[in-house]
């Protein structure tokens, strides 16, 4: 995710049961019945300790997150969700919806939490139980008919509503545009639309089914599957061939086209815009299969089955890289103060991001330097190399403001929390340009033949899963042959900004002192 773009310098988201994906060695899920003798003997043997356990309130729970306390829960690791959404034709009004889950249990589980806080819940089933459910804090707490046995399979499928109306005091979720929806879930309001296990460490597999009336189109994440017309109204399913994060889900529901073209090696390329914008917005969209040509020759082959482009006539004050079809602000390509160069590096940024954030997530909210560095250090590659606005110009003056960067919003990783009713205010300066300018003193350190085959080790060994700073100093020290966690500790968790290698003479202004 970009700073907004308009107040920022620089840029700134059949159903397969788990035997069937992972092959005919798996565990297989527990049926009903089995549970129920599980839960008996269990029973038998602990009856005051599940009495106590039945008795005790429900309470948000969380995996720790140092930004985010109460996000994602423990106990579970999610393999999939199979959402379905039907919209009514009028972006006001909640839409219907079923949310299915499939995951392990990593522990014996009373109670499963799961993250939900602005939709009405009709119904939880449990491995197709009926299960008690009530809320806490924003955890949609789930209390089915016996303990579930870690190790095992479970399916839990809730009815409820989604809302795309914004909670009081909440940005994020739906964002409602010109012409219908589009979703925008950095960094913790996937949900806000859907019960989830909301946080990035925790990535699975999406199944996306979208009803809407005649006239509209839905795309989300990944490639469509099956288009099915009933009446006067169209289901469009999608599914991804790569894990996400919650964070990163799309949904599209407009008065829409749908541009198709080639990428490198037949990549599809997907873009989604307003029917009535579409010959405006071409020259830019058309721009697309050479970036993608451009990044893999920064960091090897884009990670994921399909690319593209949501133009959403929405004012959201920045742009987001949801996986697959990044979510961009149409006035961004409309207005004509907004210089060229600018407009396509921003559209880099968002593409560097399906490599750095999304196919490497972070293994937590701390971990953002890691996404938005690497995303801003393309976007600035990319300007210097097609419009000459060079590099070290660009590092030279974030080195002069990065003192006040980091005592505003902390060091790159270890990001002050965000302000309060503000989620996203973690999204600052520090983790942008001050995180890019560590990877600069990281380049000049250990020179720019090393630091290229670190930037393609790093997403070509993280792949489809999450990794922390930790991990990335640690491959940076091996590829290097050195150790390297002396010199990036100041870099990454210092107070203040250490000198740059190569460039004695650059100086970093003293933060001011607050009064």
């Amino acid at each position: 995710m970009p700073l907004s773009s308009h107040t920022h310098a620089g840029p700134t988201r059949t159903h397969p049961t788990p035997a069937d994906r992972l092959g005919p060695d798996a565990p297989r899920r527990r049926t009903g019945n089995a549970r129920r003798r599980k839960a008996a003997a269990l029973l038998a043997s602990a009856v005051s300790v599940c009495l106590l356990a039945a008795s005790a309130p429900a309470t948000p729970l969380g995996v720790g997150d140092r930004l985010f306390p109460h996000l994602g829960n423990p106990g579970y690791d999610v393999a999939s969700y199979d959402l379905s959404f039907t919209y009514p034709g009028d972006n006001s009004k909640p839409l219907t919806a079923v949310t299915t889950i499939d995951a392990w249990t990593t522990t014996e589980l009373d109670r499963i939490n799961l993250d939900f806080a602005h939709g009405e819940v009709q119904s939880v089933e449990v491995d197709g139980l009926s299960a008690a459910f009530t809320s806490a804090g924003e955890d949609l707490v789930v209390t089915p008919d016996g303990p579930l046995p870690g190790g095992s399979w479970m399916r839990i499928t809730v009815r409820h509503t989604s809302d795309p109306v914004s909670a009081d005091g909440r940005d994020g979720g739906w964002v409602r545009t010109a012409d219908g929806l589009a979703m925008a879930n950095q960094a913790d309001a996937a949900h806000l639309v859907f019960p989830c296990n909301d946080h990035p460490s925790d990535k699975a597999m999406f199944t996306i089914r979208v009803t809407a009336p005649d006239g509209y189109t839905a795309v989300a994440n990944g490639l469509a599957t099956d288009v099915d017309r009933a009446g006067r109204a169209t289901t469009w399913t999608y599914r991804t061939r790569h894990p996400m994060a919650t964070e990163l889900a799309q949904v599209s529901i407009g008065r829409s086209t749908v541009l198709r073209r080639s990428g490198p090696h037949g990549l599809p390329v997907r873009d989604v815009v307003r029917t009535k914008d579409r010959a405006k917005l071409e020259p830019w969209l058309k721009k697309t299969p050479g970036q993608l040509a451009w990044m893999e020759g920064k960091v090897g082959p884009y990670p994921f089955e399909t690319y593209g482009i949501l133009m959403a006539a929405a004012d959201t004050g920045f742009e987001l890289e949801t996986q697959t079809l990044s979510l961009f602000e149409k006035d961004l390509f409309t207005e004509p103060a907004y210089p060229k160069w600018y407009v396509e590096s921003i559209m880099v940024h968002e593409l560097a991001h399906q490599w750095f954030g999304n196919s490497v997530s972070p293994r937590t909210w701390s971990d953002l330097w890691l996404n938005e560095g690497h995303a801003t250090w393309y976007e600035a590659l990319y300007a210097e190399e097609k419009a000459g606005r060079t590099l070290e110009a660009r590092m030279k003056a974030a080195y002069g403001a990065s003192n006040r960067w980091r005592a505003e919003g902390g060091p790159p990783a270890a990001p002050k929390p965000p302000e309060p009713g503000q989620k996203i205010s973690i999204f600052r300066p520090n983790v942008y340009d001050g995180a890019a300018l560590v990877l600069y003193a990281l380049r000049q350190e250990i020179g720019r033949k090393a630091f290229e085959k670190l930037e393609r080790a790093w997403v070509r060994e993280h792949r489809d899963g999450a990794a922390s700073t930790a991990d990335f100093v640690h491959l940076a020290s091996e590829i290097s042959g050195r150790d390297l966690g002396g010199f990036l500790q100041g870099w990454l968790y210092g107070k203040k900004t250490p000198p740059m290698p190569g460039h004695p003479g650059w100086k970093a202004v003293a933060a001011a002192k607050r009064r």
